[in-house]
C-alpha cells in the first residue's frame, strides 16, 4: 500500500474514530450481568443539583433536586408559602414517590391540589434544566407490588374520620381514659375544618363585653332554631349553644389561639365568631395533633386507611372494617364515634337528597373531595336513623374557578357589599346564607362582586380569612383594586353609574341605620381608597342532614332507640341546624359535639 493510501484510510478511520466518540459522548458503558460484557447507554440526566419554581396556592413554591447521570436522588422543597397542616402531605409524598418510581407522573394529594401541582411543576423545571427527558418522565410508570398486609386491632375507642369532629373526639375519649385509633381515609388529617374559614360561634362575656355586643344563650338559641325554620332538635341546639363557650375554653386549655375580637361571619346574624389566630382551620387541627402525639401512642391515627363497614355483635357495634393502603384493616373495640362528614364532594348523593335547590350537578363545593357521605352509608346499615336529608347550604362566596372558599376578600359581614354584574346592590348582605344564595341564583350568570376598601385592608400584605394577602390576589387577577370607584367598575365591567349609585346608598344606609334591602349589620363607610373587588358564585357548602344523635351524641335507629355502642358527631349527624346553618356554628357544633362523643364513647354512656 503506498503512502498515499495508507494516509487515506488513517484519515477515514480517524474520522470515524472520531464520530464513534461524539456518538458516544453524553453515553456510559454499562456491564451486563448475563454476558460479562459492556453495553453502552444514554445518560438520563446531567449530574449535578438544580433549582426549578412553581405556583402554589399561595405563591411560588421552590425546590432543588439532586441527579447523577441515570437517577434522581433527592429533593429538596427550599421555599414556600402554602398553608401549613393543609399542604403538609403534598411536601411529604411527592418527593419520595417521584424518587421512587423515578417519574413525574404522580398522584396529586387529595385536598392540597394546587399545592401538588406547584411542586410536580417545580420538580419538572429542575429536571428540564437537569436535561431530563419531561416526556419520558411523564409517562406512567409501573406500580411496583408491594406485599399486602391485613392488620388487626384491639382498643377501647374506634374514631372514624379526622377531621375537627374526630380528633376532638379522639382528644376527649382519651381524657376519659381510652386508648384510641382514629381511621382517616385521606392521605392527611384534617378534614373539612382544616380548611374552612374557621369561625367559631360561642355567646363569650369576656370578648363581647369589651366591644359592647350584647348576647345572651337564648339569644343564640333563638337565633339558630328560628334561622333553621324551627326544623333542628331544641334539646341539640340548647346543648350545642350552652357548651359552645366551655368547649372553646376546652380548646384554649389545650392551647389553642384565639384572638381579642369577635365579629360577625357570612349568615352569622350576630357579632359572636371567634377568629383563630392561625389561618383557615390549622389551629384546631394542630391543637388536637399536639394532644395527640404526647399520648405515647394512646392514641393513634391510621391515614390511607377507609372504613368500610361497622362490626355489630349481640345488637352493639363493637369495631370496624377498613381497607389501608397495603391491606385490610381491622379494628375492635368497646365504642365506634363516627366523624366520617357529610356529603357536600358527592354529586349523586347530593341530588339524590336535594329538596330545595335546583339541580346540584354542576355546582362545585367549598368541600374537600373526602366529603362524600361514607360514614352517613356505613350508619344507616346497622339501621342508624336518618334526618334532614334534603336540607343542603349553599354559600354565595365560591371561587368561579374551584368553588372554593379561597381568594374570598370580605373580613366581615358590616363592612363589605355585594353588586352584580350590572352593577347593583340584590340583598341584604347580613341575611342568612339561603336568602343571600337564592338572590344570587336570580343574577346574570349567578355571579356577583363583593366589594371592600382599605377598612378591610389596611395594607397591601393584610390577609384574608385564608391566609391570602390582598396584594397577591390582585396579582394573580383574583380581585382587583383601584383608587376610585369608577375605575374599579371599569376593571369589573359593571356599569360605573349603577355602581356608584349603589355604594353612595350603602354609604348613606350606614348614616341612617336603615337600609332599602333591610339590612341592619352596619359598622363602617364603603369611602376610603383603596377599593377591592372578588368575584363570587354558588357553591355547595354544608349537608344539615345525617345520622340523628341525642344530646350525649349516642346514635338513634329508626325504631328510636339507642344503638349500643355507636356514637356520632360533625357533619355526618342531622337535626342540629335544620333547613339552614348559620354561618360559624359549624366550628361550635363540630368541636362541642365531638367533646361530647369522646366522653361518652369512653365511659360507655
Amino acid at each position: 500500500m503506498s503512502k498515499k493510501k495508507f494516509r487515506a484510510l488513517f484519515s477515514i478511520i480517524l474520522i470515524m474514530f472520531l464520530l464513534v466518540s461524539l456518538v458516544g459522548c453524553g453515553q456510559k458503558d454499562k456491564d451486563d450481568e448475563s454476558t460479562g460484557t459492556k453495553t453502552t447507554t444514554e445518560s438520563k440526566f446531567k449530574p449535578g443539583t438544580y433549582t426549578g419554581v412553581g405556583k402554589g396556592n399561595n405563591g411560588d413554591i421552590k425546590v432543588e433536586v439532586e441527579v447523577d447521570e441515570e437517577s434522581i436522588v433527592s429533593i429538596n422543597v427550599l421555599e414556600h408559602n402554602e398553608t401549613k397542616g393543609v399542604s403538609d402531605a403534598a411536601f411529604d409524598e411527592i418527593p419520595g414517590s417521584v424518587i421512587e418510581g423515578q417519574t413525574l407522573a404522580v398522584d396529586t394529594v387529595s385536598g392540597a391540589t394546587h399545592s401538588s401541582e406547584g411542586l410536580i411543576a417545580a420538580i419538572t423545571e429542575a429536571l428540564k434544566a437537569a436535561g431530563g427527558n419531561i416526556e419520558e418522565l411523564s409517562k406512567k410508570q409501573a406500580a411496583n407490588k408491594t406485599a399486602k398486609e391485613d392488620k388487626e386491632y384491639t382498643t377501647d375507642v374506634v374514631v372514624i374520620g379526622a377531621g375537627g369532629a374526630g380528633l376532638a373526639a379522639a382528644v376527649s375519649a382519651h381524657e376519659n381514659g381510652a386508648k384510641v385509633i382514629v381511621l382517616e381515609k385521606m392521605p392527611q388529617v384534617g378534614g373539612n375544618t382544616i380548611i374552612s374559614g374557621a369561625a367559631y360561634n360561642a355567646v363569650d362575656p369576656v370578648r363581647q363585653g369589651k366591644q359592647g355586643i350584647e348576647d345572651s344563650v337564648d339569644k343564640h338559641f333563638t337565633q339558630t332554631y328560628e334561622g333553621g325554620d324551627k326544623k333542628g332538635d331544641p334539646e341539640l341546639i340548647r346543648t350545642l349553644v350552652e357548651n359552645a363557650y366551655p368547649t372553646l375554653q376546652w380548646l384554649e386549655g389545650l392551647g389553642m389561639e384565639f384572638k381579642d375580637e369577635v365579629f360577625t361571619v357570612l349568615g352569622g346574624l350576630w357579632p359572636r365568631a371567634h377568629k383563630p389566630v392561625k389561618p383557615l382551620g390549622t389551629g384546631y387541627i394542630e391543637t388536637y395533633m399536639n394532644y395527640i402525639e404526647k399520648t405515647n401512642d394512646e392514641i393513634q391515627v391510621l391515614v390511607n386507611t377507609k372504613a368500610k363497614e361497622l362490626i355489630v355483635e349481640n345488637d352493639a357495634v363493637t369495631g370496624v372494617k377498613a381497607e389501608g393502603k397495603n391491606g385490610n384493616v381491622v379494628v375492635h373495640a368497646k365504642s365506634v364515634v363516627m366523624a366520617a362528614g357529610g356529603f357536600g364532594a358527592n354529586v349523586d348523593m347530593r341530588n339524590e337528597y336535594n329538596g330545595t335547590w335546583p339541580d346540584l350537578t354542576k355546582l362545585k363545593t367549598t368541600n374537600h373531595p373526602g366529603a362524600t357521605g361514607d360514614g352517613i352509608v356505613m350508619a344507616e346499615k346497622v339501621d342508624a336513623n336518618l334526618v334532614g336529608m334534603e336540607y343542603i347550604q349553599l354559600l354565595p362566596m365560591g371561587d368561579p374557578e374551584t368553588g372554593s372558599l379561597s381568594g374570598n376578600i370580605e373580613q366581615g359581614v358590616e363592612n363589605r357589599i355585594f353588586v352584580n354584574k350590572e352593577g347593583n346592590r340584590f340583598v341584604d348582605e347580613g341575611a342568612r346564607r339561603d336568602v343571600m344564595t337564592l338572590a344570587l341564583m336570580e343574577q346574570t350568570d349567578q355571579s356577583m362582586w363583593v366589594i371592600v376598601d382599605k377598612h378591610s385592608y389596611p395594607t397591601g400584605d393584610t390577609k384574608n380569612n385564608f391566609n391570602e394577602s390582598i396584594d397577591d390576589l390582585v396579582a394573580a387577577g383574583r380581585a382587583y383594586k383601584a383608587d376610585t370607584l369608577e375605575d374599579l367598575a371599569k376593571q369589573m365591567g359593571v356599569d360605573p353609574d349603577n355602581f356608584v349609585k349603589a355604594v353612595e346608598g350603602f354609604n348613606s344606609a350606614v348614616d341612617a341605620g336603615t337600609d332599602e334591602f333591610g339590612r341592619t349589620l352596619f359598622d363602617q363607610k364603603l369611602d376610603t381608597a383603596p377599593f377591592y373587588a372578588g368575584a363570587r358564585v354558588p357553591t355547595v357548602h354544608h349537608t344539615m342532614g345525617g345520622i340523628q344523635i341525642n344530646t350525649d351524641a349516642q346514635v338513634i335507629n329508626k325504631a328510636g332507640e339507642v344503638i349500643k355502642g355507636l356514637y356520632a358527631a360533625g357533619e355526618v349527624t342531622g337535626g342540629i341546624h335544620g333547613t339552614n346553618r348559620l354561618g360559624g356554628n359549624a366550628l361550635a357544633d363540630v368541636n362541642t359535639f365531638g367533646r361530647i362523643a369522646g366522653q361518652s364513647a369512653a365511659l360507655g354512656k
